[in-house]
């Protein structure tokens, strides 16, 4: 199995942390939170890796290289002009065989992968969405499920009494790249919005938290530094 890492973001809400470095090399503990989504992939079987990169890709391809040491294989697709989370995939459609997973690499999540791909194959959508039960759900975007199937879905709306958020992971068939146009195109706000019932939902209960400010930041470090204690 393949995997694709969106990679591409500034973290503009992170400033300062986020001034010289890309978002998912903010450190979680020790070590940028990219390095736990490799070392999740891995513990799942994903060793061929491709890797979407915008906002400082140097200082990503610098730091892990080719992946050869984290015991994996990375492959860089670097967007010259931003080109939104779909068009940053895109890029990548000729280095994919089959159905992939994609997974934001400025989140932190202990999400069960295998779980995740059997949802995808028992459903046979072209799109199998993670999603997560959360008490605020302003910063994210919103699904309604019915019989594992998403039946609707609004990228960040200003009010929703839904309370299951995209978390940024999917499965994709290969074919579903087809559906995006070159140039800038996401998946929250251009792809999925358009894809209704034909989208599985698988839901976690696992943790979960994109780091996306600097109060989850800290909250995902709090998490992380407890679990380590528990051994």
């Amino acid at each position: 199995m393949q995997a694709v890492i969106m990679a591409g973001g500034a973290g503009a809400r992170l400033r300062p942390l986020t001034n010289e470095i890309p978002k998912p090399m903010v450190n979680i503990i020790d070590k940028p939170v990219m390095a736990y989504i490799i070392a999740l992939l891995k513990k799942y079987g994903y060793y061929d890796i491709g890797v979407t990169l915008g906002y400082l890709p140097e200082k990503i391809t610098g730091y892990f290289g080719d992946g050869r040491d984290l015991g994996v294989k990375l492959t860089y697709f670097v967007e010259e002009t931003p080109l939104g989370t779909a068009g940053g995939v895109k890029q990548a459609e000729g280095y994919l065989d089959d159905d992939f997973l994609v997974i934001s690499g400025d989140a932190y999540t202990r999400l069960n992968l295998d779980e995740l791909y059997a949802v995808h194959k028992e459903k046979n959508q072209p799109a199998t969405l993670a999603v997560k039960a959360l008490d605020s759900t302003g910063d994210f975007g919103v699904v309604r499920v019915s019989d594992g199937v998403i039946t609707d879905f609004v990228e960040k709306p200003a009010e929703s009494t839904e309370k299951l958020v995209n978390t940024g992971i999917y499965m994709l068939k290969r074919e579903l790249l087809q559906l995006v146009p070159s140039g800038f195109y996401d998946f929250g706000r251009d792809l999925f919005p358009t894809m209704k019932g034909k989208m599985a939902a698988y839901e976690t209960p696992d943790y979960w938290s994109d780091i996306g400010t600097l109060e989850r930041y800290y909250e995902t470090n709090l998490f992380v530094v407890r679990e380590q204690q528990k051994g």
